[in-house]
This record gives C-alpha cells, sequence and structure tokens, in this order.
C-alpha cells in the first residue's frame, strides 16, 4: 500500500470551510426566525434604530431581538452603528429577505432547516434500518409549504400561465382544473379568485392541508372550488379536465408512475398537464455547478425520499431530475413535453405536457 501524502494547506482550508459552514448554518437558523417573526419586514420599513425600537415595532421580547442581532450583525447581514447603538437592514439585503420581495424572498427558505433537523434522529435510524419517516413527523411542513408557495408559486402565478400559449384565455373563458397534490391550496385559490368563470378542484392525502385549503376558500368566498382529501394514486378519472397542475409534488409521490397514468386518463384530449418540478439533471455530474445543489439533495434525503419510502414508495426524491422526468412521462402516455423555465426562478422547472 502506498502512504498518502497529506496536503497541510488543503486540511487548513478544509478547517476554515467547516467553520463557516458551522456559522452559516447557525445564521440560516436565525433568518427563519426573522422571517417567523417579521423581523425582517419591520427593519426594512425603520431607519438605523435602537434594540428597544425594534423590539417595540415588532412586539416582541427586547432582550431575544438583541440577541438575535448579534447573530445579524455579525452574520453581515444588520449594520450596526456602535457611535449611537443602532442597527440597520440594508436594502439592498431587505429586497431578499422580505415578503414584499415576492419570489425573491430566500428567508422563507431557510424554514426548512429546522424542520429537517426534526427529524434528524429519524433520518439517521433510516440510515441504519432503510424505511422512511412519514408526512405526520413534521411539525409545521404544510404551513411552511403553504410559505413558501405563495412566496414562489401564488407570486408568480401570471408568468407560470404564461408559459402556455392561449391558457390564460381559456381559463378566463371557464375551465375544468385539477391541482394534483395541491396542499393547502394556495395557487388554486388564487387562480379561482381570478378565472370566476372556471371551476377548480384539488386533491391531497393531507386532511390538515386540506383543511387549510377549504378555511382559506370559505374565507375568500369563492364558489367555483372543491377541495378533497384523496389518495392521488386513485384518480380514477375519464377526460374530465382541460388543465392538470402538479406543484412540487410528483417526486414526493408513494407511486409517481400511476399518478402519472392517473393524470394522464384524466385529461381531456385538448387538455395541458402543467408540471412543476425541481430542475436538475438525474446525474450527479449533470448538478455539480447547480447554486443550490447541496440545499436541493438534503431536501430530498431528509422529506422528499423519504416520506416516498415510508409508503413503502419509489423514493425518487426531490433530485429525480430532468432526464427521469422525461421518462416517466413518456411511459405514461404523454407524447408532447416542452420545458421552460422562468428567469427568476433557480429552483424549478416547467414542464408542458400533453397527450
Amino acid at each position: 500500500m502506498v502512504a498518502q501524502i497529506l496536503s497541510e494547506s488543503k486540511t487548513e482550508a478544509f478547517a476554515g470551510r467547516m467553520l463557516d459552514i458551522l456559522n452559516n448554518s447557525a445564521i440560516a437558523l436565525m433568518i427563519s426566525v426573522g422571517h417567523r417573526t417579521k423581523l425582517f419586514d419591520v427593519l426594512a420599513e425603520l431607519e438605523p434604530s435602537t434594540t428597544q425600537e425594534i423590539a417595540d415595532a415588532a412586539n416582541l421580547s427586547e432582550r431575544y431581538v438583541r440577541e438575535w442581532l448579534g447573530a445579524m450583525v455579525t452574520g453581515n447581514i444588520v449594520e450596526y452603528f456602535p457611535e449611537n447603538s443602532t442597527y440597520f437592514l440594508p436594502r439592498e439585503y431587505a429586497i431578499l429577505l422580505t415578503r414584499d420581495a415576492g419570489a425573491d424572498n430566500i428567508a422563507v427558505l431557510t424554514q426548512y432547516i429546522s424542520i429537517l433537523g426534526a427529524v434528524e434522529d429519524q433520518i439517521v435510524e433510516c440510515f441504519r434500518q432503510g424505511g422512511g419517516v412519514p408526512y405526520s413527523a413534521y411539525k409545521r411542513f404544510h404551513e411552511v409549504m403553504a410559505d413558501d408557495s405563495g412566496q414562489s408559486v401564488v407570486s408568480s402565478l401570471d408568468s407560470i400561465l404564461g408559459l402556455v400559449p392561449g391558457l390564460t384565455e381559456k381559463l378566463r373563458n371557464g375551465a375544468d382544473v385539477l391541482d394534483v397534490g395541491c396542499g393547502s391550496g394556495r395557487a388554486l385559490n388564487k387562480l379561482a379568485q381570478i378565472f370566476p368563470a372556471s371551476r377548480f378542484c384539488g386533491y391531497d392525502i393531507s386532511a390538515e392541508a386540506i383543511t387549510r385549503a377549504r378555511n382559506e376558500a370559505q374565507g375568500l368566498s369563492l364558489g367555483n372550488i372543491s377541495f378533497q382529501v384523496k389518495d392521488v394514486a386513485t384518480l380514477n378519472e375519464n377526460s374530465r379536465y382541460d388543465l392538470i397542475c402538479t406543484f412540487d409534488a410528483i417526486h414526493d409521490q408513494a407511486k409517481p408512475d400511476v399518478v402519472l397514468r392517473g393524470i394522464f386518463q384524466a385529461l381531456r384530449p385538448n387538455g395541458v398537464y402543467l408540471m412543476q418540478d425541481i430542475c436538475a439533471s438525474s446525474d450527479i455530474a449533470g448538478n455539480l455547478n447547480h447554486p443550490i445543489a447541496p440545499l436541493l439533495y438534503t431536501i430530498s434525503c431528509m422529506h422528499c425520499m423519504t416520506v416516498s419510502l415510508a409508503m413503502n414508495g419509489m423514493g425518487l426524491g426531490a433530485m429525480w431530475g430532468e432526464e427521469k422526468a422525461l421518462e416517466m412521462l413518456q411511459d405514461a402516455g404523454f407524447s408532447s413535453v416542452e420545458i421552460k423555465q422562468l428567469e427568476h426562478d433557480l429552483q424549478n422547472s416547467y414542464y408542458i405536457v400533453r397527450k
């Protein structure tokens, strides 16, 4: 055996990187706290302010706000002026951290870090024993997914619909629309508001998510929409819909192949299936330059893949990739697939699928 010669400089560089990883992980958690407490939204409206002024404006405890600001200042996110002990969120950062940022709000995504960390023990056991972690183990998951959907999908619906020529006009005139794996129904409720002449239906296996969706629809007084708790692997509907949507839903399914075949069957001959899913390659080599590949593989391992395996499913995971998606769409019977992206969206691809 040839002795391996270690590079001291390489070890030192990696030690520095590990410290950066630890600091950035901690900052991610505190950004999540800042998002949930609306501290970023408050700071974005303030001139340089003291901890007490910030806490009062946010209706929060000053002691906790002060410690949070310590993390934000040392993490180079919030500016600190020692001459008068005031803090300020640069406007250039606020446009990526506040709810007003819409689809550009990256802070909303940091909530997944704490959600995934809460199931680490179960995931470690799955590494040893196999199997998966069920949806029920994830606290706040549907709440955060709805938050994420509101920022990424709902705020971009005009652009998403614009990817399909003639679709907006068809919805204005009246169409039958199904959202498969609709979650808390944010996107579908918004569509029902915009297009009162169309009829909308949402299916999801989670009773919690469907309750959220129905409550929102009721609060908006929508009469052209319904939601149902349903295993979407059992659609069993024939040529019923002009438009079927899935927003970031197929790769989580236990039986994605069965779901896709059901969608093919439920779509009318001249209908459109709009599938939003992760923009990635099925081959890890194709993801080496992906800007958020480590995050997506982590979410896949600790949620998307494992919830499927918990139901004895295929365990595709979020990074199933374009090549696998195209293969499965063809196997389901679809003959026409276009893949499009939105300029601002580095995470998703939009598959325009027809029979």
